[in-house]
């Protein structure tokens, strides 16, 4: 009897993770597809201890567990698991292997004002000449560097510093590796290189020693240790770096052709860009706070980080501790019924960044900017998503001077494409189609990788392809008439460049 081959990814994002199983079909005509279901979905929660922000890193791994063992269960016989999550946070082991503490969320205070010190210290230009990044403040060069300021003693005896799918994978397997697109979320490494770029750990006094050699997404790490197998009573299923940044693994499954593409990876955070061979290090691109992040098949993503749905999560979770639940589907038809462009803001303001009074920070930009404040739930979430929508056509044609393509159309992908208006909306702004779909799209990309890693998909274009025929896309085509649209993306680049 012929085993259909199955791989087991692990999604983790902000505010949730999932376990999926994905198994290889091969339809009547020949045709292969890829069938994905979701087996366990959990809570991630930050946790404020004291002063800071962490993650809860033990509880993660319980959930990992209890979704390897349900797995095997249900009757799934995975070769390969995977995990991706967010960028930049870490975990340090000492010499033993122990973790030294739950690691800090990235958005934990403690790294304020070090973008700036930095600068000053290195010079922007040359510190983005050396590693491709946006300068954001929950990089992991300056979460290093706010633990040597205030010094902490996990950074005298620790050994080994493990990203956060990495950690995991260690907890699980024994086995340390570094995944190369994680590495590169860091600032601390350099892109032209393909190294860790230890000159500049030393002059900062982060110690180079934590840093291991970056694996490619495919690496093999090993399998499930013996006490983790007993423990679940389920095989040495082998565990698969894959794109472990879970922006990467969105990227690897979008079913664009070959050539140049635009993609927006639309959650908690807005990842608008596309892919390229190499780095793109020049002044203009530093200017416009473009990011060069390593993908699956070697390749570089130039893109902007844009601060996302966030903002209407942050909206709701206040109004949800008023006492009024209201739930999305609400808020997207109150959105729809609100007057249009009453109010907009720039969603990559800096006072958005940490959670708390956004409604109150929203309000006050509406009235620095001369605009009406939003009144009720609609105001608020229209002025979000038309502001939203905006902001990525701005970042859409920056994305087009960098690179001197011409893009006909967007990808959209994640779970922020279930808000068909936002859909719609991005469309309008853009005056060209938005393709949005998979859903999924990083727990997808995760399991296509393991899938190369398999041999069952020849490289990232086969892998794409499969991915093609076996998810939906639907096309949200731009109005014939958008010139509203373009006075109003007029009056938003004047206001915020």
């Amino acid at each position: 009897m012929w085993e259909i081959p199955a791989a087991l990814a692990f999604d983790l994002g902000a505010s949730s993770g999932r376990a999926l199983i994905g198994r290889l079909t091969v339809e009547a005509d020949g045709r292969r597809k890829l069938e994905v279901s979701e087996l366990h979905r959990f809570p991630n929660y930050a946790v404020q201890v004291g002063r800071h922000l962490h993650w809860d890193i033990l509880r993660l791994l319980h959930e990992i567990k209890i979704s390897i063992r349900k797995t095997f269960r249900e009757g799934y016989q995975p070769a390969t698991f995977g995990i991706d999550s967010w960028g930049v946070d870490f975990g340090l082991l000492d010499a033993d292997g122990e973790l030294l503490g739950n690691p800090y969320h990235y958005r934990d205070p403690q790294t304020e004002g070090l973008i700036e010190e930095v600068n000053g210290l290195i010079g922007s230009e040359a510190l983005y000449r050396q590693s491709g990044l946006q300068f954001m403040p929950f990089n992991t060069l300056y979460q290093l560097l706010a633990m040597k300021k205030a010094g902490s003693p996990k950074l005298q005896i620790a050994d080994t510093l493990l990203l956060t799918p990495d950690l995991l994978m260690y907890l699980l397997t024994g086995v340390r590796v570094c995944e190369f697109s994680m590495a590169t979320t860091t600032q601390l490494f350099h892109p032209v290189d393909r190294a860790w770029n230890t000159g500049l750990m030393e002059q900062l006094g982060i110690p180079p020693h934590l840093f291991l050699k970056p694996v490619l997404p495919g690496h093999s790490v090993g399998p499930l240790a013996p006490e983790v197998c007993r423990e679940l009573g389920v095989p040495a299923v082998t565990g698969v770096a894959v794109g472990s940044h879970d922006t990467e693994s969105a990227v690897a499954a979008i079913p664009a052709e070959a050539g140049p593409f635009a993609y927006l990876v639309c959650g908690t955070w807005s990842l608008l860009g596309t892919e390229m061979d190499s780095p793109l290090l020049t002044p203009e691109a530093m200017e416009l706070q473009f990011s060069n992040e390593g993908g699956v098949g070697g390749t570089y993503q130039l893109l902007k980080n844009i601060m996302g749905l966030w903002l209407l999560q942050e909206c709701k979770r206040e109004w949800e501790e008023a006492g009024n639940e209201i739930g999305y589907p609400q808020l997207v038809a109150a959105a729809e019924a609100a007057e249009p462009f009453r109010s907009l803001v720039n969603p990559d303001d800096p006072r958005f960044y940490g959670p708390g009074g956004m409604t109150d920070k929203i309000r006050a930009v509406c009235r620095e900017t001369a605009q009406p404040e939003p009144r009720n739930e609609g105001d608020f979430v229209r002025c979000i998503l038309e502001s939203l929508a905006l902001r990525y056509r701005q970042a859409l044609d920056q994305a087009e001077r960098l690179t001197g393509y011409s893009f006909e159309r967007l990808h959209m992908v994640g779970g922020g494409i279930q808000n068909r208006l936002l859909c719609r909306f991005t469309a309008n702004a853009l005056g060209r189609p938005v393709w949005a779909g998979p859903v999924e799209a990083s727990a997808i990309g995760n399991l296509l990788v393991q899938f190369i890693a398999q041999g069952l998909c020849t490289d990232l274009n086969d892998a794409r392809r499969l991915s093609a025929a076996s998810f939906p896309v639907e096309v949200y085509d731009p109005p014939e008439d958008a010139s509203e649209w373009e006075d109003e993306y007029e009056r938003f680049c004047r206001a915020w460049r």
